[in-house]
């Protein structure tokens, strides 16, 4: 029987609100359902902030507070202090410290409320550490802190409150070193949704569910490995408000990947939509669609499983050839031959060397071999997934979602339903962070299927336990480095084995496994000979997957660790062996595709981050009485797009009135890829960026784009981005060519006039027209009626590396072990920086979630693999308590082949601090750890 309604009345931002509701309503659901977008979750714990809106004036956690407590008081939202906000937006906006922007309203809120609170008692922000602990209760996946921080800072100094502390200054950088002064490319310029996502407004997936969507939920099982022997859906079928309830009986049995790659996909088509053999705890085992949240909850509960609960296969260790198959079924596919054995267990394996390894170690002075794991993590991101799905008006099915991939969601959706891919329409919204996960599908095929069989909308939201549990993890590795290296520090072979757990299913696996070693090795190309040899097993744990580095991550936490403790053995300086052995620009990299270095400044790079924390000063280690404080080092490359793979397309129109309108198949996720692409046209174009309007990405009229992933955004959208606009010029001056009566090699447009090339002929001739009046012409019929447009695509046969040097100054607590991260440098070659707060952002933001893998972050399962890391609360997210300074410069060096020489940033700047702080670590206390993450129990007594 439902509880008897009550009755609620209370100011919201102003006005008097008078609301029925449930006794266990909640604030946060009562605001959303008051059309209060700012106001969000990310956590369901209380650990996120996100939700956090003004009781009486005082902040609070609206999830946390049961709406029953709200009678007769003030409720305040970020919709209601637009004109207080303003400021500090203005602020967040310069910095690009929004982001994805999902967080921000939260994190508004509460410096809002700390900015009127320090002006009666400044001792709140009298220090950086006491500002951060105020505010520490906002988590932010995007941004590093750093960012923000900054952003605060000045608002606070601007709003006449007394700050007690200064940020420091911003590294001066060149951020082109081709000699040319751009206009609109090289400028910090605040991301073009900045003043939306600021504002809160209802961007994400999850504001625009229409009404009257099914809800759609998932039976999930209790067990790691399992046989389904039945499933009893009648009692759950009868719960009132309950459309549809599905089990393995119902789907298709077209198996699939929803890993978003580019054909021919490497990833093994291993699952189904729903199937009677459990490989991992949480997998989905029935689908609930219904009217409500609390019909949909209820049913769930009235679902009986009748399982044959089998012994789970957990250590990735003894996974291969073991007596447990986690894929007996014998109908796994590949798309083309990668080594892979799935009765063994096996999805891939393979080798690539050069030269000969046993020679060259039988050289080599010193031959040394250790061991390196990297833990499983979650990416984390502020919004959870999400979908809805639709039917048009010819049956197709529309799901709009929150995805890196829209084009490949198009393909997953259309494979999981056996249907043709003419048949789904993707939209994506803003996106609320993805770091890779999002470069999976997972509740788009649920809605999907729900409204193939019930022809009504319908909508799925994971929590944060789902997400974490059934969303995919960076996968596990144990990478075996041996090392030959002569006494002076030359470096002569390297041989390097992966071991990879890919959990219950094949996402990713192949390709991540192998960036290990070829993101890895290239560094250090001058060896005679080295080897890298890979397998990446199945096992019952979840799934691993896409994770910003992508396994770049974890081969060069071994590598770079090996490097170091070379380094240690020989008493050398760990920045002058590297700079003795690295790769340097014009040089081939047998281990990175034969491919030959046109642009590289990591020797600079190093140099650089070593100026920055005043290496040359300071001993690897000092004693300072209750702690130690020591520095460490690593280096870092990455890919930009994967070379003959990514395709990119562009279309471009001149619009009535002058503007120019993008479209782009490429998904802005927080990183200001669409500012990127506007300020690439715009420079090209020789136009303001304000010009340029980029549309959002639709599958039926957006040009394909293989998505946002493998740090392809600028680099390989943003060359399509180039082309386009050059060729939209040319249209242009060939129109005007026409309208006049003349040669086009006699039409110039400058930006904002189309006219004659002889300036003072075109003013005589009245052959001169501003930008505005020249489109608005050529829509009119008295000159064919022609909206000028341009499409130009991109596949480049090359993946130019960025690097980074990484340099960490950490402090060890003699008594606890804590490992606090004082200091954090890096310098970047991301060739020429397109806009420098957005890169800084990005690089600021991956150091932040490299550190919280080094110390912090681990996925754990127990001894029958239930997950023991579900929530905000058990999995460690850094705080801005936990990361420390994080300072950040840029040397540029010149990509021929990117568009104004620019590369990629988006992944690089993730990878240096797991081995930066291992070695820190190591010179503080003797110990070094080689298996993350680096616990204060580890760093105190030892592995």
């Amino acid at each position: 029987m439902a509880a008897k309604l009550i009755d609620l009345s209370f100011t919201l931002n102003g006005r008097k609100v008078k609301v029925q509701i449930a006794p266990d309503t909640m604030l946060f659901a009562l605001l959303r359902e008051q059309g209060c977008a700012s106001v969000r979750c990310a956590c369901e714990t209380t650990n996120c902030g996100l939700c956090t809106v003004w009781l009486d004036g005082d902040p609070v956690l609206s999830c946390s507070v049961p709406a029953a407590r709200v009678e007769g008081r003030s409720i305040t939202t970020l919709e209601g202090l637009k004109a207080e906000s303003e400021a500090l937006a203005r602020a967040m906006a310069a910095e690009g410290a929004e982001q994805c922007g999902f967080c921000a309203p939260g994190l508004i809120m509460n410096v809002l409320a700390l900015a009127r609170a320090a002006k009666e008692d400044p001792s709140l922000v009298a220090t950086r550490e006491e500002l951060s602990r105020q505010l520490a209760g906002n988590l932010c996946r995007c941004s590093g802190y750093e960012s923000q921080l900054r952003a605060i800072v000045r608002f606070l100094n601007e709003s006449g409150v007394q700050v007690g502390f200064e940020m420091p200054e911003l590294p001066v950088n060149n951020t082109s070193c081709d000699g040319v002064s751009y206009k609109q490319i090289t400028h910090k310029q605040p991301k073009k949704d900045s003043k939306a996502l600021l504002e809160g407004r209802p961007v994400y997936t999850g504001d625009m569910v229409p009404a009257g969507a099914l809800i759609v939920k998932l039976k999930r099982s209790p067990y790691a490995r399992a046989k389904i022997r039945s499933i009893d859906t009648s009692r759950a079928l009868k719960v009132p408000g309950v459309v549809g309830v599905y089990t393995y009986e119902d789907v298709p049995k077209r198996r699939f990947t929803i890993a978003g790659q580019s054909y021919p996909q490497p990833s093994p088509y291993d699952r189904l939509i729903l199937e009677n053999l459990v490989r991992y705890q949480n997998e989905e085992v029935a689908i609930v669609a219904a009217e409500t949240e609390e019909a949909a909850d209820k049913a769930l509960k009235l679902i009986k499983v009748d399982y044959e609960v089998l012994e789970p296969l957990l250590d990735f260790t003894k996974a291969l050839d073991n007596d447990i198959v986690v894929h007996p079924e014998g109908d796994v596919t590949f798309m083309f031959p990668q080594g892979g054995d799935v009765p063994r267990n096996l999805v891939c394996s393979g080798t690539s060397d050069f030269g000969d390894l046993d020679e060259a170690f039988a050289q080599s002075d010193i031959v040394f071999e250790r061991t390196y794991t990297s833990q499983a993590t979650q990416t984390a991101p502020m919004e959870t997934f999400c979908a809805f799905a639709t039917t048009d008006a010819f049956g197709r099915i529309s799901v709009t979602t929150s995805t890196q991939v829209p084009f490949h969601v198009r393909r997953m959706v259309a494979q999981s339903l056996d249907i043709p891919q003419s048949q789904v329409q993707v939209i994506k919204p803003r996106i609320g962070g993805g770091f890779g996960s999002k470069q999976t599908g997972c509740c788009e095929i649920f809605v999907a299927f729900v409204t193939q069989q019930t022809g009504r909308p319908s909508y799925c939201c994971y929590t944060r336990e789902e997400t974490i549990t059934a969303g995919n993890s960076r996968h596990q590795m144990q990478m075996t480095v041996k090392l030959g290296a002569m006494n002076d520090g030359t470096i002569t072979a390297i041989d390097l084995h992966t071991l990879s757990n890919a959990g219950a299913y094949g996402e990713h696996a192949t390709t991540t496994i192998g960036l290990s070693g070829h993101k890895s090795l290239p560094i250090y190309n001058h060896v005679k000979a080295s080897r890298f040899s890979w397998d990446a097993v199945y096992t019952n744990t979840n799934r691993g997957g896409a994770y910003r580095g992508y396994g770049a991550t974890q081969g060069q936490f071994a590598v770079e660790s090996a490097v170091n403790e070379l380094a240690d053995m020989l008493h050398m300086d760990p920045a002058d062996l590297r700079l003795k052995n690295i790769v340097r620009e014009g040089e081939i990299m047998p281990q990175y595709y034969n491919e030959k270095l046109n642009a590289c400044a990591l020797d600079r790079c190093l140099l650089r981050a070593m100026d920055m924390i005043g290496w040359r000063d300071k001993p690897l280690a000092v004693d300072l009485g209750d702690r130690v404080r020591a520095l460490g080092c690593a280096l870092t490359m990455q890919g930009s797009g994967i070379s003959n793979v990514d395709i990119a397309g562009i279309d471009m129109r001149l619009e009535e009135d002058g503007f120019i309108t993008i479209g782009t198949g490429a998904t802005d996720n927080g990183m200001g890829v669409d500012t990127i692409l506007a300020q690439i046209a715009a420079e090209e174009l020789g136009v303001e960026s304000s010009l340029i309007v980029v549309r959002g990405v639709d599958t039926d009229v957006s040009p394909f784009d293989a998505g946002s992933y493998a740090s392809s955004g600028t680099y390989v959208t943003g060359l399509a981005a180039k082309n386009a606009a050059a060729e939209l010029r040319e249209k242009i001056c060939a129109k005007a060519a026409q309208m006049w009566d003349v040669d086009a090699a006699d039409v110039v447009f400058d930006g904002q006039y189309v006219r004659l090339s002889d300036e003072r002929a075109a003013r005589e001739q009245n052959r001169y027209l501003t930008l505005r009046d020249f489109a608005n012409l050529c829509v009119k019929n008295i000159t064919g009626g022609d909206a000028l447009t341009s499409h130009a695509s991109a596949c480049l046969p090359v993946s130019p590396p960025p690097f980074m040097a990484g340099i960490a100054e950490v402090e060890v607590d003699k008594a606890t072990g804590k490992v606090t991260v004082v200091d954090y440098v890096a310098a970047v070659d991301c060739g020429t920086v397109i806009n420098e707060a957005l890169a800084r952002v990005q690089a600021e933001g991956g150091i932040a979630q490299g550190i919280g893998h080094a110390l912090y972050e681990i996925v754990e399962h127990d001894e029958r693999g239930r997950l023991r890391t579900g929530n905000f609360m058990s999995y460690k997210l850094p705080t801005r308590l936990d990361i420390g300074s994080i300072r950040v410069a840029f040397e540029p060096s010149y990509e021929p082949t990117g568009p104004f020489g620019a590369k990629s940033i988006g992944e690089v700047v993730i990878n240096t601090p797991l081995a930066a702080v291992a070695s820190a670590v190591a010179h503080a206390t003797g110990h070094q750890v080689r298996s993350l993450p680096i616990t204060p129990e580890k760093a105190l007594l030892g592995e």
